[in-house]
């Protein structure tokens, strides 16, 4: 419905606390942005896993209260899913869990492994069966062919042999491990709560069940929780860090702290920084809502024009509608998002968005704020174009889906319909990110942008992007 890059998932965990699976449903519910089709959580008592994954929100899969009689236990971990193109089936809803010689195991993944489907090959020759299409199950069965006892060595052994990006957190009958990889391209958060420990995807999953912030993990660092308590490893090899800039830009709350930094104060900045960059005469600054709003605050506040609510998001949009037999144009869009023509009918606008990804959404919007009465209409974007796939786990349309991949800023400023047409400059990108004086230039992923992989992938045999899990 919405042409915008999507996130692949969320995970949480708790170990040690009586209402685990409660709290791990909470940490999940903050974390519900990261995805949307599916959602899992596996809680241990001890001795035995057990396991309720669904399609669907959180609030409702997890409706029945009896569901959390069946996830009995003191740890639980839980993941919440955005499946693309074939993946959207049960059977590749996560947390994954399995049964195998040494036991029990499950695992939550955010992230995704470029050499996936490599491995898998591999690991099919030489017998294994695999009950989804989901690159984490790889992780799973190098972790089961592992020689080592220790479950930690297996872990070690198994994220050795995978390269891209993954946030994990497993789960055995007595044990949590919470790993981020070498290069950090997703969030990671390390908290604690009555004595429990907590990991998630992000602190607004902290804030809700009132856990404390301890800090967030390394790149490459792995953390073991067990009954003798936290225990912090650095077993993989050392790279420069590159978490991705898109979490700041589109991707994680606004009240959430990630990367060291807080995120809706730097699309404040980004804001700013736009304004900075492509002023204009101009009666009211309007956000696409919810992403665009801080960034149009922050263009409001630097250009000193007004900032107004000018569209309004219907927040109870499901994921399918029904629609009427007449055609009514721009449909997908009007459900979603409707103008007020008080603040727009007359007036020339400004309206702040943080990105164009194909521009067909983005053209619809135009036209519909120029059909509420708007004189002129200025987009800025709050981003660099994006030009290049994410092979990190973010669904991103093959580069030629990608707008800016193939037309200047004139040509999509004309496509769009926009009277005048400015994004985010790299450098004012990294100027942003940075804070007050300071540059982040190397400090990120910005390969969408720039096409500059830290992590590089398989030669493919065409433009298209390896399938996501």
């Amino acid at each position: 419905m919405f042409d915008k890059l999507e996130e692949e998932c969320g995970i949480f965990g708790i170990y040690g606390h009586p209402e685990a699976a409660n709290l791990t449903y909470l940490g999940l519910y903050a974390l519900q942005h990261r995805g949307q089709e599916s959602c899992g959580i596996v809680a241990s008592d001890g001795n035995a896993l057990r396991a309720y994954r669904k399609m669907g929100l959180v609030a409702d899969a997890f409706r029945d209260d009896a569901v959390f009689d069946t996830l009995r236990g003191d740890s639980a971990i839980g993941h919440v899913r955005y499946s693309t193109a074939g993946g959207n089936d049960i059977k590749n809803v996560q947390p994954i869990m399995v049964d195998y010689v040494r036991g029990s195991i499950a695992v939550a993944h955010n992230g995704n492994l470029i050499n996936a489907q490599q491995l898998r090959s591999e690991l099919e020759q030489l017998g294994s069966i695999f009950s989804t299409v989901a690159d984490t199950e790889v992780i799973i069965h190098l972790l089961a062919r592992a020689k080592s006892d220790s479950l930690v060595d297996r872990v070690i052994d198994a994220l050795k042999r995978v390269r891209g990006a993954y946030s994990l957190v497993f789960l055995t009958e007595t044990r949590m491990v919470a790993v981020r990889d070498p290069n950090g391209f997703r969030p990671l958060i390390l908290g604690r709560l009555d004595g429990s420990y907590v990991v998630a995807s992000e602190t607004c999953a902290l804030d809700l069940i009132e856990a404390e912030f301890i800090r967030e993990m390394d790149p490459g660092e792995m953390i073991v929780v067990d009954k003798d308590g936290l225990h912090s490893f650095h077993p993989l090899p050392q790279v420069k860090p590159s978490p991705c800039i898109f979490e700041y830009v589109y991707f994680s709350r606004p009240d959430s702290t990630i990367f060291g930094r807080e995120v809706y104060g730097i699309r404040k900045e980004y804001g700013r920084q736009l304004a900075r960059e492509y002023p204009v005469e101009a009666d009211v600054v309007i956000a696409i809502p919810d992403s665009g709003v801080p960034a149009a605050i922050g263009y409001a506040e630097e250009s000193g024009i007004p900032f107004e609510l000018g569209m309004i998001r219907n927040h109870y949009v499901g994921r399918t509608f029904i629609e009427p037999q007449q055609s009514i144009r721009h449909f997908g869009v009007k459900i979603k998002l409707n103008p007020v023509r008080d603040v727009i009918d007359g007036k020339r606008v400004v309206v702040v968005d943080d990105s164009i990804v194909r521009g067909t959404t983005a053209r619809k919007i135009i036209k519909m704020i120029r059909n509420a009465g708007a004189s002129e209409v200025h987009l800025r974007i709050s981003s660099p174009p994006v030009s290049y796939p994410c092979y990190y786990g973010i669904d991103t349309p093959t580069r030629t889906e990608l707008i800016a991949s193939s037309h200047s800023i004139e040509e999509i400023n004309r496509y769009v319909t926009s009277d005048t047409l400015g994004y985010l400059s790299v450098d004012g990108l990294y100027k942003a990110t940075g804070g007050c004086g300071g540059d982040c230039r190397g400090q990120f992923c910005t390969a969408c942008f720039s096409g500059e992989y830290p992590v590089q992938f398989p030669r493919l045999a065409s433009d298209n992007q390896p399938e996501l899990f």
